[in-house]
């Protein structure tokens, strides 16, 4: 029933009505996340407005981390159930989730330069989100490199495996390795340490974000 869900003439219409929708949530989700993040919320006392940035940078690294994880999860699908529209569903995720991993990069190191005093280092979080961007560039070069569409599923899902490694590199590298990179603010488990005035622009351009990665897919797919 799963894979039916799924088939490509069975969700098409859908498709089709869904992205009027989204793309109209995205800009009204987008228009408040703007405000709240620009205007409303407060500087850092430390780090005044350059603070603002955390509100694109943050938001990619999270959008970039979660659809690489979708997409590893769904190849372990293809591997095994030679599954041909998770393949699609990959496919078409991949492009966003880069775009969001290099925008996650750019971001931190412009915020880098006024908070440490350099563009870049070679800290153990910048690194494997830059890893992460080279998974990212891999899976999506498997797809035009390769014309057979199986072979070229086949390697994009073992790229897209090997690449979920280091998902939790990324995730806890500031634990694990405390080194430039800040500690995490937000947490699920324990106590969040941002302030509800910053977190609150925070959640809401996570939001926009997601929906322009979903208006995305739903355009490719």
């Amino acid at each position: 029933m799963m894979f039916n869900y799924f088939n490509p003439s069975n969700t098409l219409q859908i498709i089709n009505r869904l992205q009027k929708y989204v793309l109209a949530l995205f800009l009204v989700v987008l228009t408040i996340g703007l405000l709240e993040a620009l205007i409303f919320s407060p500087e850092d006392y430390k780090q005044s407005d350059s603070v603002r940035i955390m509100y694109v940078h943050v938001p990619s690294a999270w959008i970039s981390l979660g659809i690489f994880t979708v997409i590893s999860i769904l190849s372990f699908g293809i591997l095994i159930f030679k599954n041909k529209n998770f393949s699609l569903i990959t496919k078409s995720l991949a492009p966003s989730g880069f775009i969001f991993n290099i925008i996650a990069l750019v971001t931190g190191s412009i915020w880098g330069k006024p908070t440490w005093g350099t563009w870049w280092a070679w800290d153990v979080r910048i690194t494997s989100m830059l890893l992460l961007a080279v998974f990212y560039l891999l899976f999506i070069l498997s797809w035009r490199i390769i014309d057979e569409n199986e072979k070229a599923s086949k390697v994009s899902s073992i790229i897209a495996i090997l690449g979920l490694i280091n998902i939790p590199i990324v995730k806890f590298s500031v634990d694990w390795w405390p080194t430039l990179h800040q500690p995490a603010s937000v947490k699920l488990i324990k106590d969040t340490t941002i302030h509800s005035t910053m977190l609150l622009p925070l959640g809401i351009m996570t939001a926009a974000f997601a929906l322009f990665s979903l208006l995305i897919f739903l355009m490719k797919y």
